[in-house]
């Protein structure tokens, strides 16, 4: 779990989080939605431990990253798991080669342990056959789930995806929306995600963080999201046409 006590985060004048208070529970996905320039890359970055805040807390199972000594923060660090939204990954590096890059770097696990995890984390992610290709010859989907498991491949507590869909068709996308919520049931991970898709709302937000100028305009899960009368709410997620016939059935279904 991790718990965000009145975070505020400023860059010059310009103040970009406002008292943030909310909860990601573990063993959930937790989604940070709103629009452009609402904060969600910063409070991202912060919950990442890149940036820090002047005002406030993140506790990270009961830990205060504000209390942490350097080498508690990197020991944290490697408990947590990154997929960036263009995927990240190495041109020059196979697939293999590119999973096993955090073992390399942070364990001291002989050739053969790294391997037989690297074997494991791509057989959960269902690349099978794509360890010697290099990522210039694989798919957009599969680009992404090579940068699932290496996001896991360190057995993280915490999983972090910015953007995991960008760029991905909608059934591609919803491939990967369930296997992140598969992983991060099976292994119990705080999931926390910074998404613009809809379809992500709808089908994995157990619980949802809505941002507007900085501030925590609203949270609850995909169901409430429905149930809302905030308007600020409404005028973001029902944009999506698709968003605006599930809200018209809820209402049919309700009367």
């Amino acid at each position: 779990m991790i718990t965000v006590e009145n975070l505020h985060k400023s860059f010059g004048n310009n103040h970009v989080l406002k008292g943030i208070s909310t909860t990601f529970d573990q063993g959930k996905t937790n989604l940070i939605i709103g629009q452009s320039g609402s904060g969600k890359t910063v409070f991202l970055k912060c919950l990442l431990g890149l940036f820090e805040p002047e005002e406030g807390q993140i506790c990270y199972n009961g830990q205060y990253y504000s209390e942490l000594s350097l080498k508690e923060r990197r020991d944290l660090r490697q408990e947590m798991g990154m997929v960036f939204q263009g995927s990240a990954l190495f041109d020059s590096m196979t697939v293999e080669g590119n999973v096993m890059f955090p073992l390399d770097m942070f364990t001291k696990q002989s050739r053969s342990e790294m391997q037989d995890r690297v074997n494991f984390v791509l057989k959960r992610v269902n690349l099978i056959d794509a360890h010697k290709k290099y990522p210039s010859e694989i798919s957009g989907g599969m680009k992404k789930r090579v940068a699932i498991a290496r996001a896991i491949v360190m057995n993280p507590k915490y999983l972090f995806c910015d953007e995991p869909n960008s760029g991905l068709d909608p059934k591609t996308a919803i491939l990967i929306d369930n296997l992140i919520l598969e992983i991060t049931e099976e292994y119990n991970i705080t999931t926390v995600i910074n998404t613009h898709d809809m379809n992500s709302v709808m089908e994995i937000g157990e619980k949802i963080i809505f941002l507007k100028d900085g501030h925590k305009e609203w949270e609850g899960t995909n169901k409430e999201i429905f149930k809302t009368d905030n308007k600020a709410v409404t005028d973001f997620v029902y944009s999506s046409e698709l968003f605006k016939k599930v809200r018209q059935m809820y209402l049919e279904e309700r009367n």
